[in-house]
């Protein structure tokens, strides 16, 4: 971009930065090989528009993780970005597919924590007792950091502990999962591939469409809007609209004109990603949309994930009753 470009920017400050640190981390540093994730969802959008207008040189490789539970909106929105922009998005497929992942290591439930810590639980044949840290640590040697997790023992306000979520200790202690509980599907869906992708395509900059003020474990594992790479990941990693409120997007989405798929303008839903997420908190509307909209989908979902389904429906009145 020159001068000129960025004249006609909309007089906003977190879109302005939003460009000019693009602008340079694009085109004035030494990286050669960057990478942008699009998911088809509307933050994903609003970046490769700053992308596309930003990257002179067409250095960017879009990539798209597909987990094999996508909405067909979703896909064809991906074409659309495909034709706008003049670019190709690479699909990269499930390194294990959902179906696969929730029979070998379990269904999610309710958040990736309460599914990571869960999922600890059951591995070490935990009975769900309502005993102290001190007394579970001698039954259970091995498991440290989900018996903290489930005795409230990390703090009175630490997210890392079981009573961020209302009722939910004493729910499963009178009801005990019957089924396997697991994050996994997320690992072997996303992250895996993406590490695939990054180290097979010798990435050094990682383009990601991560938000503060969206919230959720996500966002509030950064605290800015650049992570240096580590000795655990090869790339540095760039999230150009991590400052932007709703608001900012509104104004951006009304300036570039910029089109979301049919998920939000025709299925009137807020989020995208895997269909039918148990993770979302508005599982139940999503089911409805998919079932009027996506039928066959809406069978797939209910299939992988009913388990996860019904004790949440379970936890939910439960918690509703207190």
């Amino acid at each position: 971009m020159n001068n000129q470009d960025f004249d006609n920017l909309p007089n906003n400050k977190e879109i302005f930065e939003s460009f000019l640190v693009a602008n340079n981390k694009i085109n004035n540093t030494a990286y050669k090989n960057i990478a942008c994730s699009i998911s088809g969802g509307s933050d994903s959008d609003i970046m490769l528009d700053i992308c596309a207008r930003v990257d002179r040189d067409k250095k960017i490789k879009y990539v798209f993780f597909d987990t094999g539970l996508e909405y067909q909106a979703t896909k064809d929105h991906l074409t659309y970005l495909e034709n706008k922009y003049n670019i190709k998005i690479y699909h990269e497929k499930a390194r294990k597919s959902i179906p696969i992942c929730n029979k070998k290591y379990g269904q999610p439930f309710l958040s990736k924590l309460v599914s990571e810590f869960m999922s600890r639980l059951q591995k070490h044949n935990f009975q769900w007792e309502d005993e102290s840290y001190e007394v579970l640590i001698k039954k259970y040697p091995n498991c440290k950091s989900a018996l903290k997790w489930w005795c409230n023992d990390k703090g009175e306000s630490s997210r890392f502990n079981i009573h961020q979520n209302k009722g939910l200790k004493d729910f499963i202690i009178q009801n005990p999962p019957k089924f396997k509980i697991s994050n996994k599907c997320c690992y072997y869906a996303k992250k895996l591939v993406a590490k695939d992708f990054k180290d097979n395509n010798d990435i050094e900059l990682s383009m990601v469409g991560i938000r503060k003020s969206e919230g959720g474990v996500r966002s509030a594992a950064y605290k800015n809007c650049f992570t240096s790479n580590s000795d655990n990941v090869k790339a540095d990693e760039y999230r150009p609209i991590f400052w932007y409120k709703n608001e900012t997007k509104e104004i951006y989405e009304k300036e570039f004109d910029v089109i979301h798929s049919d998920c939000y303008s025709k299925y009137g839903l807020k989020r995208t990603g895997c269909a039918g997420c148990p993770y979302g908190r508005d599982f139940e509307f999503e089911l409805e949309v998919i079932k009027e909209y996506e039928p066959r989908l809406y069978i797939a979902v209910n299939n992988i994930f009913r388990d996860s389904y019904d004790y949440t429906r379970k936890y939910n009145e439960f918690k509703s009753k207190l």
